[in-house]
């Protein structure tokens, strides 16, 4: 069969194994090398794409691409910008095809959550609407973990493990000082509508008393009220409290604690700030000592402590992508599927990206505890597995060793677009 050239980029917020997913996927585009030429990435996204600012990733050497991972971060730049639909944005997609026909592009991988899925599955519509055969696969990743259909979300293991370990770590430290001390621990997660990663948070604990003592999820209407009577209960009863709060935590009205009023890129309301907002609260109605902290990037950068199904995971999906495109699949996503929890086995399947563009996965009601302020023994057993094993990258001078690439640019062959 004829030989054509590959297109591969991240979108969205890059998570601790993104790169492992790129690795899977230009290690096996190099395995079907009599199928697929050269692997262009796009630099920061689909707009890599559309400036025709393409990298050309066969300059990069086999142990490079092997030690993309075990390197956080999104190593060909990522980007928040989404595509509109065709018909009113014509221009965009006529000039998506040309950068396509200018490098014989014939196979396109985004990856990236629900908004990159959208672009892909639009990105899949060309070769219809626009006469120009070209593959589109989307290889999920995201943190918030609230992909449909897939069992989980490449990237979500890697954080759910960080906050459950920095939860117990840090809850450790609470308890050596409150008697005299700080009383109150607030450690906010990200989570803009959906409660996974401050659902991971409550593996931590493991019995009645254990923090953290409370964990507030955006999928139960907040009570200031209720939660204040928690956090009492457990100082006077333990000595302390440790709470774990999600980012989109809210109210009956569905208003954020911490609206900050602004939007991204993707017109989601920009959040932050619910920590001290709580903390706030509980100085105001209680009186107690407390500290707050913002887990923010640490919590998606932290590839020291990446669990080791999350990387493998990652991996996967990124070889998958590439099988399913060779194999004339067209607007899929490899999706994981749990074949069962103890012992925890899983496998990949397709999945239509019709059914996995923006749309959100939310914490299933029955993974929450019935009093709505921590997980339930289903929520564990779901959500334990994901954290399992340790995958640490190689140390040099006592620091994680990254994978350094050249990005050397693809000589353009275009006019400049503006976006």
């Amino acid at each position: 069969m004829a030989q054509h050239n590959a297109f591969y980029a991240q979108s969205g917020g890059v998570t601790a194994v993104i790169n492992a997913s790129a690795c899977g996927v230009i290690e096996t585009c190099r395995q079907n090398s009599d199928r697929i030429g050269k692997v262009y990435a796009g630099h920061n996204g689909i707009i890599g794409a559309l400036t025709e600012d393409l990298i050309d990733v066969s300059q990069e050497s086999d142990d490079t691409i092997a030690a993309l991972r075990h390197t956080p971060g999104g190593a060909f730049g990522s980007c928040r910008y989404k595509l509109k639909d065709i018909e009113s944005h014509r221009t965009q997609y006529e000039r998506l095809i040309e950068v396509f026909k200018a490098h014989d592009i014939r196979y396109f991988f985004y990856n990236g959550g629900g908004d990159s899925a959208d672009t892909c599955l639009k990105v899949s519509q060309l070769s219809e609407k626009m006469g120009y055969p070209l593959t589109a696969i989307h290889v999920p990743k995201t943190v918030d973990n609230d992909l449909p259909i897939t069992d989980n979300s490449p990237g979500f293991g890697s954080v759910a493990k960080y906050i459950a370990t920095s939860t117990l770590e840090a809850s450790m430290d609470i308890a050596s000082m409150c008697a005299t001390s700080t009383k109150v621990f607030v450690l906010e997660v990200m989570g803009r509508h959906a409660g996974w990663i401050a659902g991971a948070g409550g593996l931590a604990g493991q019995g009645e008393g254990e923090p953290p003592h409370l964990v507030i999820f955006p999928e139960i209407p907040f009570d200031r009220r209720q939660v204040m009577e928690r956090v009492e209960y457990a100082v006077k009863n333990y000595g302390y409290c440790v709470i774990v709060v999600s980012e989109g935590a809210r109210y009956e009205d569905g208003t954020f604690l911490a609206d900050s009023g602004n939007t991204d890129a993707f017109g989601h309301r920009q959040l932050g700030g619910v920590a001290p907002t709580l903390a706030g609260m509980v100085k105001q109605d209680l009186g107690y000592k407390y500290h707050w902290a913002v887990a923010d990037y640490l919590q998606r950068a932290a590839r020291h402590l990446g669990a080791k199904t999350d990387v493998e995971q990652a991996y996967a999906v990124g070889v998958k992508a590439v099988e399913l495109a060779l194999e004339g699949h067209n607007a899929q996503m490899p999706a994981i599927k749990r074949v069962s929890d103890n012992p925890y086995r899983w496998e990949i399947e397709a999945a239509p990206l019709a059914e996995v563009a923006n749309r959100e996965k939310f914490m299933p009601r029955d993974y929450i505890r019935e009093d709505g302020f921590g997980i339930s023994d289903a929520g564990r057993a779901y959500l334990a597995p994901l954290i399992q094993g340790e995958d640490f990258p190689p140390f040099e001078n006592g620091l994680p060793k990254m994978a350094r690439l050249k990005l050397a640019r693809v000589e353009k062959r275009l006019p400049e677009f503006s976006l």
